[in-house]
C-alpha cells in the first residue's frame, strides 16, 4: 500500500483529491479562480465539506467563469443564497463576486492571474520537506505578503491562512509530507 499524507484518512474522495490534484502545480486561470473561491468558502469549515459540494459550486458559479461571476447581480446573489448545494453565506457569496472583479483587473494588468500569482514564487513551487502534519504551517511570511497584495487589489476572504491553503492546493508549495508517494511525483511536475 502506498504511503500518503495522513489528512485524507480513509475517505475515498479525499484520497482521490490528495492523489490527483492537491499540490500539483496549476497554471490555468479558471482553475486558480475556482480554488481561490473554494478556499474562501472553506473558511471556518473543513475541506471535506467543500470537496463534497464542489460539483454544486461549479454549477452554481457557472463553472467558475470569472467573467460571468463578475457580472452577478442581486437576483443571482439571492438565488445562490437559496441554493442548499453550496455554503449559503452572504459575505462569502458577495466576496466571490468581488474576487471575480479583482481577478479581471489582475488579468488586465498582468495578462493572466497565473503570471501574477506565480511571480511570488518566481514561477517555481517551494519544495518543503516536512516529515509530519504537525510541521505544516497554517500561514507563512510569503502567504502574509500575497494576502496583503490581494487585499490591496480588492480581493476578499484572502487572509493569510486561506492564501496558504490556496498555495498548497495549487502547487505553489509542495506540502506533501516527505515519505508520501506524491511528494516526489509533485516535485517532478514542476
Amino acid at each position: 500500500m502506498k504511503q500518503r499524507c495522513p489528512w485524507p484518512s480513509d475517505d475515498k474522495s479525499m484520497i482521490n483529491y490528495h492523489d490527483k490534484e492537491w499540490g500539483v502545480p496549476l497554471h490555468n486561470d479558471r482553475k486558480l479562480f475556482e480554488f481561490l473561491i473554494l478556499e474562501g468558502f472553506q473558511a471556518g469549515l473543513s475541506w471535506r465539506t467543500i470537496l463534497y459540494k464542489r460539483e454544486n459550486f461549479r454549477k452554481a458559479f457557472d463553472d467558475f467563469d470569472f467573467n460571468k461571476v463578475a457580472k452577478y447581480d442581486k437576483k443571482k446573489i439571492n438565488s445562490l443564497l437559496k441554493d442548499a448545494g453550496i455554503v449559503r453565506n452572504k459575505l462569502k457569496v458577495e466576496s466571490a463576486i468581488a474576487n471575480a472583479k479583482a481577478f479581471l483587473q489582475v488579468r488586465k494588468e498582468f495578462g493572466t492571474f497565473d503570471k501574477y500569482i506565480w511571480s511570488f514564487v518566481n514561477g517555481k513551487p517551494v519544495q518543503n520537506r516536512f516529515k509530519s502534519l504537525k510541521e505544516l504551517p497554517a500561514r507563512t511570511a510569503l502567504s502574509d505578503k500575497i494576502s496583503d497584495d490581494l487585499k490591496k487589489r480588492g480581493f476578499k476572504f484572502v487572509g493569510s491562512t486561506i492564501v496558504y491553503a490556496h498555495m498548497q492546493a495549487t502547487g505553489m508549495v509542495n506540502d506533501h509530507v516527505f515519505g508520501c508517494h506524491r511528494y516526489k511525483e509533485v516535485v517532478l511536475k514542476k
